[in-house]
Parts: C-alpha cells; structure tokens; sequence
C-alpha cells in the first residue's frame, strides 16, 4: 500500500531524513504517515518537528489545509516536539529548530511549487487522520483521552486524563460546550469533603531552562509523577476561577458526587508548554486540615489539545 494514502496509526515507524529533504516526495509520504514520534531517535525527531513546523506554518500563512487537516498537522507537530524533549535534546534546541523551519517556511512564500507539491502530500496522508473523533495520547504512567464531539446543550469531556490517588478521585482536562471549553478539575474525596479551593502548581518557564525530572536513575516508565516537578521552586500557579457541585455528566466513573473547578485559559497554555516528561501539582485547600495534592502527567497535552482545534471532517 502506498503510505501516502495511509492514515497516520501508532503502530508506524520511519527513519527520519535531514530537512532539507522536506520536499522530496517520496519522503514526505512517509513523514506524513507517522503518529508516534516517541519511538524516534533524537536526530529523526528533531528533525520530524523541523518538517512539521514547517508544513504547520506554510499552512496557517497560505491557508493550505482545511482546519482538520491543520489541527491534525499541528498536533503532530506537537507530538514530534515531544519526542524531541524525551529523546534528550534541549528545550533551546528544540525552539531553535522551530523557529528555523517558520522562517523558512515565510522565505519559501505562498507560490512555491515546492510547498505547492508538499502541500498535497500532505492533504492526502492527513486525510484519515482529520475524520478521527477520538484520539488517545498515551503517556508514561497516565495518558490523555481526545475527544472531539461538541454539543451546544451540555457539558463535554473532551480531553481527559483520569488520577486516583489513594482514595481521592480526580477527572482533569478539558471540558465544555461548542465554543467555550475551559481546563477543569472534577474531584471526589472521601466523606464528600469539599475543597475551598485549588491551584496548578507547575514549574516557571521563564525562570528554569528545562524540565525538573529526579529520576536517580529509574526509568520514566516507572517514576512517580511527584518527582517530576521541583521541590521548592521555582513555581508558577494558577488559582481556580469558580467553584461548584460538579454534574453527573462530568463526574469520573463510578463515582457519586463530587467538586468541579475551572482555571483560567492561562493554564492551558502554560501546560501546553512544558516537557512532556514534567507533571503539574494539582492542590486542593479546605477550611480546616491540610491540602490534598494530586498529580497530572504533563505528556502529549500540547498535541491532544492541538487535536481538539477542528470538528473532524
């Protein structure tokens, strides 16, 4: 079967080129057939991100894809980013080969024959990939769950990552009707006990150059989400906009009744920027005894929520 016509599956794999490959057609329909870049090395996922951000920000410059199509690119983009940062690669580096493949993209311009040709490439392997209506994003030790049904009625789900922790029962994500989605934590604790409020406590961007990880040594697939964030700083952190009983339609499974809490849209786009390998402290304060602290595995949420962007086509 030729790969072009392939949808993208996690089960593909290919040996990435150097970029200045990118228009060769033969391996652009290979470039397009891949889902998982985390099996990548580190030189094929840099440069998988490069061909990527590339095609990405020809697309939003000369409107070339459809918005599945875009979504669909810019979310692999993501997942390529992604591998990037596992495979070991510096988060500088990682900015500098994106910011290299934006300007050659505007350099190129909107009436290259080469996009032109890279472009179609790229519709035709994307084209299955765009129908999906849901999308898992496994991660190391907690994955997220994409789904793009919309409702204008009720409230969706539609990217979740599911935290149990002790007996503490925590649905976190993004939720909401056509629209207006917003990052939101549904939350049971034993004896119905009701939080005050919450706060993401997340590593500073701006302030660290990369990731927290204190593996000593252990491997990712088995190191607690907790070590996976500094100890003492430094943080940033976004406190919980509103606070209400939480609907039956957005509560875990099996579970009664519980907390819903919305955080800012600020948060959702600090998430989308840190490592994949970091986690986010979760942590709840009420009126009387210690907070309660649960923990969210930062993973492909960049890319679930690129996902998310366009209804499927």
């Amino acid at each position: 079967m030729n790969p072009a016509a392939m949808p993208p599956g996690p089960g593909r794999k290919v040996s990435m080129p150097h970029p200045r490959a990118l228009f060769n057609p033969a391996i652009l329909a290979v470039l397009v057939g891949l889902l998982a870049p985390s099996m990548a090395t580190a030189a094929s996922a840099v440069d998988l991100y490069y061909e990527r951000s590339l095609m990405a920000e020809a697309g939003s410059l000369c409107g070339l894809f459809t918005p599945q199509v875009q979504s669909a690119l810019v979310s692999t983009r993501e997942q390529a980013r992604g591998a990037a940062l596992r495979s070991g690669v510096s988060n500088r580096d990682v900015q500098a080969t994106g910011e290299r493949a934006r300007s050659r993209a505007r350099a190129a311009g909107c009436n290259s024959r080469d996009i032109a040709v890279a472009a179609q490439r790229v519709r035709s392997g994307f084209e299955g990939y765009a129908r999906l209506v849901r999308q898992d994003f496994p991660g190391d030790i907690s994955g997220w769950k994409a789904d793009r049904s919309v409702s204008s009625q009720k409230l969706l789900w539609r990217l979740t990552q599911d935290v149990r922790q002790g007996p503490a029962q925590m649905r976190f994500g993004i939720a909401g009707r056509t629209g207006a989605d917003s990052l939101m934590a549904v939350v049971s604790f034993p004896g119905g006990a009701s939080p005050a409020s919450a706060r993401i406590i997340m590593r500073d961007r701006r302030l660290t150059s990369g990731a927290y990880i204190d593996s000593r040594g252990e491997s990712l697939r088995t190191l607690p989400l907790s070590r996976r964030l500094p100890r003492a700083g430094p943080f940033e952190t976004y406190t919980a906009e509103a606070r209400s009983p939480a609907g039956a339609d957005l509560l875990p499974p099996g579970v009664r009744s519980g907390w819903a809490l919305r955080f800012p849209a600020q948060a959702a786009a600090a998430l989308a920027d840190l490592d994949p390998r970091e986690a986010v402290q979760v942590e709840f304060v009420f009126p009387s005894g210690p907070p309660q602290r649960l923990y969210v595995e930062v993973g492909d949420f960049a890319a679930a929520r690129a996902f998310l962007a366009a209804r499927p086509g």
